[in-house]
């Protein structure tokens, strides 16, 4: 395995900001001093908690906990470990690394098998946008389908990678066997059938994807993780799956559909206030909004929506727009798609024609252009209209039996929100809609909560808050001892002339290293008495453990009061010194009394130990500080 040089992981992570590389995956928000905050990709939560320190370098959730700097990040949310991250990062922000003589660089058998299947999807996409350019009778077909059949700009297609699978071809297996992928990366990708056992040649590796158009699916950081094919004319009789319009990629290492969104990599950098996600059935329509203008528009993967995926639009922006054909397929998964999205705390609106028109999205944009959207916002619908209405559409002549079951599953839904004041408001507006007095609504609510508090439907905040005994077991576990190697830990961490006067005058003795606290001082101290100290950037160097990774991003994120800092040390030094030398006193107490009154040498020499310990009491070490 290759060995990165140290001096290289310090320029890296020197050159490199947090926050470039967290931005990728969390929306931030400027949060002072430095710092931003956005919602934690470890765990699904509403209200932000995530914090990133762009000056020191760290993240930390102080909702469940993880904390890190740059290279944890990347390993925690692509699945690498620590070499691997090292080298994304550097390929990411080109910058050349380093490594120590002998061990040589990065091989083929050394990657990692997620890394090939990326590689192999990069040289796939460029395989089949070049057979879509190709100056063939089949180029020609399927730039004239792009642009006349599916009224698609050719820019739009170069911007997306568009491409084509020929019909016939081992081209691209030989092209990867060429580049000496390993026999995992090329059976797993997803892009072949392959059959066990039997050896890798471009004959024996069979296309999965033959005669169709070829989207490429990104992940939300913008790296090709798989494909959608659409079915064409040219598409072979022999095809496995010739009768499906679509065909996706199978799951891989690198690729779970119910975790992506198509266009999300784009979509978020482009929503804000006012401009929220618009969430579209299919690919080709959130191509569609694309190409009129409206940036927002982003598509499951050809499955119902899932939790995951809303929890991961809830990261960047509170509020989707859900635009799915007027069909009823389509309302029936606009209805389905609801409750989860009050659940991941989001807030929807659904977009409609006016009147009884009916269009699917990619038509309505493809006829109208961005204007179309302006005209579906003006008929919108809130959330709770609009599932009045699929569940209830002639409420007028509804009878009191029919409004009392819309009622129920109109209860099923609000149900998943963990905000009372989300709720009455839905109960409220419900009321209206349904034309039913509020009081007997809220009383048949609570009714439906009771009964059905250990379903899957009851209310969130009826739990017990996540982490909550764990907050609660902290404290007992911290002795007034850790507390202070903490405190002065801390210290060390901000200030640097502190840092450096402790290391030279605290004795090593002091220190209690049977706790992570202590363990950390000694060797932050240990690492400056040695010269080996380069700073916060040394820091990784000496972290062992999650928990020491956890202990120190909590320190860095604490608020700095730079008053009476030499005055601070000195407490802690002298808390330190009367836990070291008070039970050294007490023993040599109890040696003198047990030897009573005889003159001996050993009778002296305890005395004054005794009388030194004393006087090293009442006149406590001060450390010498220029501040």
């Amino acid at each position: 395995m290759p060995v990165i040089k140290t001096t290289s992981l310090r320029d890296l992570k020197t050159r490199v900001n947090i926050h470039d590389v967290v931005a990728r995956v969390v929306a931030l928000k400027p949060a002072g001093g430095g710092r931003f905050k956005g919602l934690c990709p470890f765990h699904s939560e509403k209200t932000p908690s995530f914090n990133v320190s762009a000056d020191k370098g760290f993240y930390k959730c102080f909702g469940c906990g993880k904390a890190g700097d740059i290279l944890n990040f990347v390993m925690e949310t692509e699945g690498l470990q620590f070499t691997e991250a090292v080298e994304a990062l550097a390929q990411r922000f080109n910058i050349t690394l380093e490594y120590e003589e002998g061990s040589g660089g990065p091989t083929k058998e050394t990657r990692s098998l997620r890394q090939e299947i990326f590689d192999i999807h990069d040289l796939a996409t460029e395989y089949y946008r070049q057979a879509f350019l190709a100056q063939t009778p089949h180029g020609e077909f399927i730039r004239n389908y792009w642009e006349n059949n599916r009224k698609f700009t050719a820019e739009i297609g170069d911007e997306f990678k568009i491409g084509f699978a020929p019909t016939e071809d081992s081209g691209l297996a030989a092209a990867l066997l060429k580049r000496k992928f390993s026999e995992d990366a090329l059976r797993q990708c997803g892009l072949f059938f392959t059959r066990d056992g039997a050896v890798l040649t471009h004959h024996t590796m069979r296309p999965r994807f033959r005669g169709r158009l070829m989207i490429p699916i990104r992940d939300h950081q913008g790296r090709v993780v798989a494909f959608t094919a659409r079915q064409l004319e040219l598409t072979p009789k022999d095809d496995a799956s010739h009768e499906a319009k679509y065909v996706n990629s199978p799951e891989t290492p690198i690729f779970t559909k119910s975790n992506l969104l198509f266009n999300l990599d784009r979509a978020r950098s482009h929503v804000a206030d006012g401009k929220p996600f618009v969430l579209v059935e299919g690919q080709l329509d959130s191509l569609r909004c694309w190409s009129v203008g409206l940036k927002t528009a982003i598509a499951p993967q050809g499955t119902s929506i899932t939790e995951g995926q809303l929890a991961l639009l809830r990261r960047y922006h509170p509020t989707v727009e859900c635009f799915f054909d007027s069909d009823s397929a389509g309302q029936k998964a606009a209805l389905r798609f609801l409750p989860m999205a009050l659940k991941a705390g989001l807030e929807v609106r659904f977009l409609m024609l006016a009147g009884a028109e009916k269009l699917d999205p990619d038509l309505l944009f493809l006829e109208r252009g961005l204007a179309a959207y302006e005209e579906v916002r003006k008929s919108s619908l809130s959330a709770m209209d609009f599932a009045c209405r699929s569940l209830l559409p002639n409420i007028s002549g509804a009878s009191a039996e029919q409004k009392s079951r819309a009622a129920t599953a109109l209860f099923e839904i609000i149900a998943q929100t963990d905000s009372n004041v989300a709720r009455m408001s839905f109960l409220g507006e419900i009321a209206g809609l349904l034309r039913v007095p509020p009081g007997s609504l809220e009383r048949d609510l609570q009714s439906y909560l009771a009964k059905n508090a250990n379903s899957r439907f009851a209310p969130a905040n009826n739990a017990k808050p996540a982490g909550a005994p764990a907050r609660a077991a902290a404290n007992p576990n911290d002795s007034r001892g850790k507390a202070t190697e903490t405190h002065l830990l801390f210290l060390c961490l901000h200030h640097e002339r502190l840092l450096r006067a402790l290391a030279t005058q605290l004795p090593h003795e002091w220190i209690d290293s049977s706790h992570i606290s202590g363990r950390l001082l000694d060797r932050v101290l240990a690492e400056v008495s040695h010269g080996d100290w380069l700073g916060r950037e040394s820091l990784e160097q000496l972290i062992e453990t999650e928990e020491e990774k956890t202990l120190i991003a909590s320190l860095l994120f604490e608020v700095v009061d730079d008053d009476g800092l030499a005055k601070i040390a000195n407490e802690g030094m002298r808390a330190l010194q009367r836990r070291f030398l008070e039970p050294r006193q007490r023993q040599i107490e109890l040696e003198i009394a047990s030897k009573g009154s005889n003159g001996d040498s050993d009778l002296l020499s305890l005395l004054k130990q005794r009388a030194e310990i004393t006087r090293q009491l009442l006149n406590p070490l001060k450390l010498s500080l220029d501040f």
